[in-house]
């Protein structure tokens, strides 16, 4: 069977929007599956629905990647957007033609310096992990290429600047807070390094708009079953081993000035990407609404006798009680427009409910005190403070964190703290050894001694969480119901 390529995509049938020729608009460091799956798409659906008629130039970021793939297949790939859309099961397929071509810095510097200094050149986009945006002295300006992504990227600009061309919009999709203002430290801190002139630095910080964003959408990427794949091409008329799947959800919040919104051609295409003048409101509603019901639900639910996150939306207790945290006890709390975060709320119910993803409870509860620290706490102290009574879910949840790190605790082993659910059923906990420490220390005390023990942990909290009145009281009451009765009961308790 023959690979994906442009003349293959046509004998194949394919009926869908395919562009095959248009300027070069955007350099994209990352070519991995989730900017494939969630920016290209994005232009691919702005070339589709806003005549926006641009392709993305795709920059490896490391040694080993997918150049060769990417320009054998001619920038093509298959992506399918799989999940729950308002309780439906959904399978969408779409062949991406937003990519041009991919670049290998460590073989083709001068190809990239030269896209550089292109007229059609408008955006530059980044994706190069957490640690991709980092200031690393050993980084040189003539160095083929320089190291560090932002000393790639300070080149890439100083070598536009030079040609006498204008600024670009700098979006960085990096999962750290702030990714933008970060990314334009790191280039001023090159500009001195390498003693670059002012007027090269005036340019930068004021003709270029480096831009925080917000991403979300879940990316397993490659599908890696030997029988779907085979199906697939079967269907497809085609081979692509670049396929990529996603989520069907998505959202892109961007940081960025007052007539952004019209530069960029997301608006006019319709998608759920959108320009703010600050980004931060909506990543608190990211980590207290998705990543906060995740922490607040899934350790009750594992001691429940659930594996499967999917498995709990099908469960009216443990759904009820997730959904009258989010709706009751975190939305009332966010500095948001309160329809549009119930929105956001109703799609994690889809997201949970993905019928293609087998997202374990166990993944999900690695490290659960800094989480439970960052993700549910703020919340809990925001509704205390602003309603002056305790959230019943989220103080049930803290009582199921305690309860699931403490749950028949076997022993302390290198891989973590051995805990029991049910005769026979070991899982093992894992956390910073410290944590892990403290509770096989505290393994024999009852309820109560355990309770202050913990929220009176500094390290932990940053706080004494026994000043909030009444929640050590109630928190130690939740635990015995957890012990004896279940944690399915305490969730039907907090209903």
């Amino acid at each position: 069977m023959a690979q994906l390529n442009y003349e293959v995509l046509k004998q194949s049938g394919y009926a869908g929007y395919a562009l095959e020729s248009a300027p070069e608009k955007v350099m994209q460091f990352g070519e991995g599956n989730f900017l494939r799956a969630f920016v290209d798409y994005f232009f691919d659906i702005a070339n589709e629905k806003a005549d926006w008629n641009g392709k993305v130039v795709l920059v490896q970021p490391i040694a080993q990647g997918l150049t060769e793939l990417i320009n054998k297949q001619q920038g093509l790939y298959t992506l399918y957007l799989r999940g729950s859309q308002n309780g439906q099961k959904v399978d969408d397929k779409r062949v991406i033609s937003s990519v041009s071509r991919c670049l290998n810095p460590y073989g083709e510097w001068d190809k990239v310096l030269e896209f550089a200094k292109s007229d059609d050149l408008e955006i530059i986009v980044s994706n190069t992990t957490e640690a991709g945006i980092v200031h690393d002295n050993e980084s040189a300006f003539d160095q083929v290429p320089p190291i560090s992504f932002p000393a790639k990227l300070t080149r890439v600009l100083h070598e536009r600047f030079t040609a006498g061309k204008p600024g670009i919009v700098m979006l960085s999709c990096e999962l750290i807070d702030n990714n933008g203002k970060e990314l334009l430290k790191c280039v001023n801190q090159y500009i001195d390094d390498w003693k670059l002139s002012d007027d090269f630095r005036k340019w930068v910080n004021e003709e270029n708009i480096f831009c925080s964003t917000l991403v979300d959408r879940i990316v397993p990427g490659r599908i890696r079953d030997p029988q779907e794949v085979a199906r697939l091409d079967a269907e497809n008329g085609y081979e692509d081993p670049l396929t990529d799947v996603g989520e069907v959800f998505g959202v892109w919040v961007i940081e960025g000035p007052d007539g952004l919104e019209d530069r960029l051609p997301f608006k006019k295409a319709g998608v759920n990407v959108m320009v703010v003048p600050d980004v931060t409101p909506y990543k608190k509603r990211k980590v207290r609404i998705l990543n906060g019901a995740h922490t607040g639900f899934v350790l009750g639910a594992y001691l429940a006798g659930y594996d499967i996150v999917r498995d709990c939306m099908h469960d009216d207790v443990i759904l009820g009680y997730m959904n009258k945290m989010l709706y009751e006890e975190v939305i009332p709390t966010l500095p948001l427009d309160k329809e549009d975060c119930k929105q956001f709320a109703a799609a994690v119910q889809d997201r949970f409910n993905n019928p293609f993803v087998n997202h374990e409870l166990m993944s999900i509860s690695l490290n659960s005190t800094s989480k439970w620290r960052a993700r549910n706490m703020p919340t809990f102290l925001d509704y205390v403070e602003q309603f002056g009574k305790l959230p019943a879910c989220l103080t049930t949840s803290f009582a199921a964190y305690i309860a699931f790190y403490s749950n028949d605790i076997q022993g302390l082993t290198d891989k973590g703290l051995v805990c029991k659910r049910g005769a026979g059923n070991e899982y093992t906990v894992s956390d910073d050894r410290w944590v892990l420490e403290f509770y096989n220390a505290h393994k024999d005390d009852a309820e109560e001694g355990l309770v202050h023990a913990v929220m009176t942990n500094l390290d932990m909290w940053g706080q004494d969480l026994t000043q909030v009145p009444g929640f050590e009281a109630e928190v130690a009451r939740i635990l015995k119901v957890i012990r004896e009765k279940g944690a399915k009961e305490a969730y039907q308790e907090a209903l």
